[in-house]
């Protein structure tokens, strides 16, 4: 029962993160029909910019400025790159993200170096939350997780109950409809982007220190991201947020199950033997497997439902 609550706290927690990392990338290409490669890299900046704003000012106010830094960087980034592209097709879209992130990963190696950052938990959130079955759960995977459900309370809000979610709305549908009306319709594509780079740079605030903040933490991600995407459903929010949650909790479950495939399959009537097909295979522990989990649950997903679990499209 102990490993049970323990690894489904762990894996919410990681699950509201990957929510975080995803809901940006889901409202671009729900609203814009980009797949931003560089989306995961907004990420990384974020647990930079966190670092640095820390030693001046301290955490608290990194919280809020690290992700505005990145919401500027990206709405910049697709007001003078992306848009000049965009009339060209999704394929220069996609390679011009892709570049975009191996410029970012040289700028950040060239200012912060090639090791690992000293990017720490806050004194005030680094202990204990409480105690369950003699072990302890971290008051920081805590506020992960308070700020997690706050994001989606507050991107829910702005979509459903705004002036301006109404027409970040009506723009994906009906562009021309709303630029008649007189918004500008560039200037909205603009805000989704910068405000989605800005929920990947909150979600690098927050669990730049909680991971490692390193050069190659955004490719450590950058593949699950899409894997979450593609699973709840392109341009799906709620999808996202299943999804995530989903790849969260099994993964996590996973990490900790230390037995053999062998010895789950005795445990459910199956004999393996020497001569069985892949007998190294079923020697594997499931901690092994975990990280190829996520990429095992896309391909299922893209032959049984190519939609997702809760998309409206395929592809």
């Amino acid at each position: 029962m102990e490993f049970f609550t323990i690894s489904l706290l762990n894996g919410i927690s990681y699950g509201l993160l990957l929510f975080m990392l995803s809901s940006g990338l889901t409202l671009i290409f729900s609203m814009m029909g980009v797949l931003n490669f560089a989306h995961a890299s907004f990420y990384m900046l974020g647990a930079y910019f966190a670092y640095s704003t820390t030693q001046l000012v301290g955490y608290w106010p990194a919280l809020f400025i690290a992700p505005l830094l990145v919401a500027v960087l990206g709405a910049g980034f697709e007001k003078y790159c992306l848009r000049r592209v965009h009339k060209f097709g999704h394929v220069p879209e996609l390679l011009i993200t892709f570049g975009l992130s191996f410029i970012i990963l040289e700028m950040v190696q060239l200012i912060w170096g090639t090791s690992s950052a000293d990017y720490r938990v806050p004194a005030a959130l680094d202990g204990p939350l409480f105690t369950l079955y003699g072990t302890q759960f971290p008051m920081y995977r805590g506020f992960m997780m308070f700020v997690a459900i706050l994001m989606l309370i507050a991107i829910w809000l702005l979509l459903t109950r705004t002036r301006i979610g109404l027409v970040i709305q009506a723009a994906l549908t009906h562009p021309e409809t709303v630029e008649a009306l007189g918004h500008n319709v560039p200037r909205v594509f603009m805000l989704v982007f910068g405000g989605g780079a800005a929920l990947a740079g909150l979600a690098g605030v927050i669990g730049g220190n909680a991971f490692v903040t390193e050069p190659g933490m955004a490719a450590t991600v950058g593949s699950v991201i899409f894997v979450v995407v593609v699973v709840g459903g392109m341009g799906s929010l709620s999808g996202a947020f299943v999804a995530s949650l989903l790849i969260g909790i099994i993964q996590t479950f996973a990490v900790g199950i230390d037995s053999s495939l062998m010895g789950a399959a005795g445990s459910v009537g199956l004999d393996i033997t020497e001569k069985t097909f892949g007998y190294a295979l079923w020697k594997l522990k499931i901690s092994q497997i975990a990280p190829i989990l996520p990429y095992l649950f896309l391909v299922l997903i893209l032959i049984f439902r190519p939609k997702g679990l809760l998309g409206t499209r395929e592809g």
